[in-house]
């Protein structure tokens, strides 16, 4: 009994030393040269593996970040310049500053402005959705409200509003990551500067449809007027397809194109209200009071002007009458 428990305590490890010997020479044998460089600057980057970059995961985002030369053109969108600038100086290379963007919704057709007018019973998804028909409502360019969008969010950073029907975008938790741009199957979420102060201005609207018709499925789509487009300053708005659309990189954000839209889809956000300037109505002159005598006496002397030339006048017919009546002479006789 002693005997058979030692052997087979000494046949197990014996199985584990050749199995160890073994497991180190292949090792060494198949051994992959990987750049410490890489576990450096993937510790570095967040680790949300959001595939923002570009990249299928962080890891991925390191490999090609250590070897590219020039790095300008790759970004991490969720740790930004700060995260970007730790990678340059692990790498020592450069990289171009970038001004944060966020997630926006170029829809804003609620249920209060763009009524159903199907009901669809099915899987709730957009992706399936846009493949089986056009939505519940007239619309066919706007959200479809089944929050695909919401689902592929990893930070939070979006919901679906209960009273509308549409996605809610958290600017303060956006990552820009890139996650709901590629799932909207009608391309309604947009990537746009932040700016300061998360100032924003853009066409809440993607209806390609024509006035008339756009406005019969949603009361505030664009109607391709183009007024938007005559007050701009920057040149910044242009009309494609009955469809205004704001270059975010040539706006002021002045404002000047929101009140002239007719059906209000210009959308802005997080400005103060305008001011309201104050009409001043001007007080009638009031003129000054005029003594009684002072007018009295102007009234006398008018009198005695009309009187002399009244008295003007009377002469000068009286000489005249004398002029024209002469008198006539006697006859003498012969």
């Amino acid at each position: 009994m002693t005997d058979s428990v030692l052997y087979s305590v000494l046949l197990l490890a014996s199985l584990g030393v050749v199995a160890a010997v073994v497991l180190y020479i292949v090792s060494k044998k198949f051994y992959v040269y990987e750049n410490p460089l890489i576990g450096e600057v993937d510790e570095v980057l967040p680790g949300a593996n959001c595939a923002g970059c570009g990249s299928p995961g962080c890891k991925s985002f390191a490999e090609k970040l250590v070897n590219t030369e020039d790095i300008s053109e790759l970004f991490c969108p969720v740790g930004g310049n700060e995260v970007m600038k730790q990678v340059a100086s692990i790498l020592g290379k450069e990289v171009a500053e970038k001004a944060p963007t966020v997630a926006v919704v170029l829809c804003q057709g609620g249920c209060d402005v763009r009524p159903k007018t199907t009901e669809y019973q099915g899987p709730r998804s957009c992706a399936i959705s846009s493949l089986v028909y056009g939505g519940e409502t007239d619309c066919q360019y706007g959200c479809l409200g089944d929050g695909d969008c919401v689902a592929v969010c990893d930070f939070d950073a979006m919901y679906m509003d209960e009273e509308t029907g549409l996605p809610v975008i958290d600017s303060d938790k956006c990552t820009s990551c890139g996650a709901c741009v590629k799932a909207c199957p009608r391309d309604i979420i947009e990537m746009r500067p932040k700016n300061k102060r998360d100032l924003k201005i853009f066409v809440g609207c993607l209806n390609e449809d024509k006035g008339g018709i756009a406005k019969k499925a949603c009361d505030v789509a664009c109607i391709g007027c183009s007024k938007c487009e005559d007050v701009c300053p920057k040149d910044a708005i242009t009309m494609n397809n009955n469809l205004a659309y704001i270059d975010a990189e040539l706006c002021t954000l002045c404002r000047k194109c929101v009140p002239v839209c007719p059906t209000h889809s210009i959308i802005e956000t997080n400005f103060p209200p305008p001011k309201v300037k104050k009409v001043v109505e001007k007080k009638p002159i009031a003129k000054k009071p005029v003594a009684k005598k002072v007018l009295e006496k102007k009234v006398e002397e008018k009198k005695e002007v009309v009187k002399k030339e009244v008295e003007k006048v009377a002469v000068v017919k009286e000489n005249v009458v004398a002029t024209k009546v002469e008198p006539e002479n006697p006859k003498t006789d012969a």
